[in-house]
């Protein structure tokens, strides 16, 4: 299921169920997770992209070592605010994983969220604590994942909403 309102998110989620935060990239997915109270976002993996099939079950099993009730999901947007070839590899990755035969919840509540300057500010921020180029390039994606997922929890804080794409 893909929301058209993060607002509406919330009164889908069960008790002491966090949320999942995805940067989707070509070469590596940046995994993020909140608290159960959806106020702090933690950087959690990096996932190497390889077959479709182990992609998943990667996430499959970060899912199942967590009480995941709903998916934020980084939109590539172009700068003008378009979708472009990002965009759209994200959304096809999303649809397969709801697809995906060993998927443990397919009802689970996904929101895309922009990310437009995500992995730049997160990478300025590194910088700025002088972290070596070698390190940044291992935490560059799950903290991009938890920025994302952080604006999507801050957002729910103040009562905004985003854009939904399906």
């Amino acid at each position: 299921m893909i929301l058209r309102n993060l607002s509406e998110l919330p009164a889908l989620l069960g008790r002491n169920q966090c949320l999942l935060g995805l940067d989707y990239g070509s070469k590596v997915i940046g995994v993020a997770v909140s608290d159960p109270n959806l106020r702090i976002a933690s950087p959690i993996a990096s996932i190497v992209r390889r077959k479709f099939a182990q992609d998943a079950a990667q996430m499959i099993a970060l899912m199942r070592e967590r009480e995941i009730g709903g998916i934020i999901v980084g939109w590539p947007k172009n700068m003008d605010g378009s979708d472009g070839a990002t965009a759209q590899a994200a959304r096809a990755f999303v649809r397969n994983l709801s697809q995906y035969s060993d998927w443990p919840k397919p009802d689970l509540p996904v929101v895309f969220w922009d990310e437009r300057l995500s992995t730049a500010a997160v990478e300025r921020f590194l910088i700025a604590g002088d972290m070596s180029r070698k390190r940044r390039d291992e935490v560059i994606d799950k903290a991009a994942a938890a920025y994302i997922l952080q604006g999507a929890l801050d957002a729910l804080q103040h009562g905004r909403s985003a854009d939904r794409r399906d």
